[in-house]
Formats: C-alpha cells, sequence, structure tokens
C-alpha cells in the first residue's frame, strides 16, 4: 500500500500557526500518513524587500515542523527547473517516490483560478486533489470533479502579509508563529 502523502505548497514567507493547524487536522481528520511542506521558489512576480531568500523560509519550515512525525519540510521544489509549476512538480515526486501517493492541498481562493494553472484538467485527472477553506472563498462542492474533495478544515483567517506588518510595526506577533519561528525572525531580524 502507497504512503499517502499530501503537498502544501507555498511561499512559508514566514510559516505560521495557520498553516500549521491546517496540516495538523489534515494529518489527523482527513487521514493522510505525511503531509510536505513543499517550500516553493520565490515568485518573480511578488518580488519585494520583504521576501525571504529560499534557504531562510525553509529553515522557518523546519523549525516549525520538528518533533511531529507527519510533518516534512521538503526543498523538492526548490531544485526543479524555474519558473515551477505544480503540473511539473507533481510528475516529478511521482518519478522520484513511486511507493507515495501524492494529494494536493490547496486553497479555495486557488481552486477558483485554478484554470489558470499551467495544465490545470490534467492536474485534475491525474492527481487527486484537497481544497481548505479560505475567507471569502465559496466552492460549492456539488460542482467538483471527482477527484476533487472539499476538506472540513476550519476556516483559518491568518496570512503571512499580516505577520511580515506587524513586525515591521514593532508589533508582538509572537502568538501567531511556532515559539522557534518566532525566535529565530527575532534573533535574526527578519522582516525588519
Amino acid at each position: 500500500m502507497k504512503i499517502k502523502t499530501g503537498i502544501f505548497g507555498g511561499t512559508f514567507n514566514p510559516i505560521h500557526i495557520g498553516h500549521l493547524a491546517l496540516a495538523n487536522y489534515i494529518c489527523e481528520f482527513e487521514e493522510l500518513d505525511e503531509l510536505w511542506f513543499l517550500v516553493t521558489p520565490q515568485n518573480p512576480l511578488r518580488k519585494g524587500a520583504d521576501f525571504l531568500d529560499d534557504n531562510k523560509r525553509l529553515e522557518l519550515v523546519k523549525l516549525a515542523t520538528e518533533g511531529y512525525s507527519k510533518f516534512v519540510a521538503s526543498d523538492f521544489e526548490l531544485h526543479l527547473p524555474k519558473p515551477s509549476y505544480t503540473c511539473n512538480t507533481l510528475d516529478e515526486l511521482k518519478r522520484a517516490y513511486p511507493e507515495r501517493e501524492f494529494v494536493l492541498i490547496i486553497g479555495a481562493d486557488n481552486w477558483l483560478i485554478f484554470d489558470k494553472w499551467k495544465d490545470y484538467q490534467r492536474i485534475i485527472d491525474e492527481n487527486e486533489i484537497w481544497i481548505y477553506p479560505r475567507p471569502g472563498s465559496f466552492v460549492d462542492k456539488s460542482t467538483l470533479p471527482s477527484s476533487v474533495k472539499l476538506t472540513n478544515v476550519p476556516e483559518i483567517d491568518i496570512c503571512s502579509t499580516f505577520i511580515r506588518d506587524g513586525i515591521k510595526k514593532g508589533k508582538d506577533v509572537r502568538y501567531f508563529m511556532h515559539p522557534a519561528v518566532y525566535n529565530k525572525i527575532k534573533e535574526e531580524d527578519y522582516f525588519l
């Protein structure tokens, strides 16, 4: 039997408790063996002074995911040709890990624009996709293809932009992040 592995991709700039709570819920209540936090390369369209480089973001994800056996911090996509497209990443993951069955995990906001993704229909046809709720993004369960499932994850309204802005304004946002992530950000003066 293949190891059911969730793929949760993102910039994680920085990773926060919303990411972790969502991933924890999916592992424990949606029956995944593991969930990989796939740190994605910085999107050239979103470059800004407050973006940490790939390795620093990966380090924060590693700090946040230590100690929970179902979480894996992954740099897999950082080693693929750029720009990285989800369809190519999924193909490469299947080639590299044939013993695993991968499930793509995306937010409802991304599902609503999924037809803009490269080879989106092939992704739907060849992969299982689980959608988690996002504020302001309604997904009609009755319209979903058979390979796509709407999860029961509670809606969590926390975003990395809020955390970065709070840090810049000198706010104490420690409870929005894993303590090790918060401490590293403070030590290194990230996002200031």
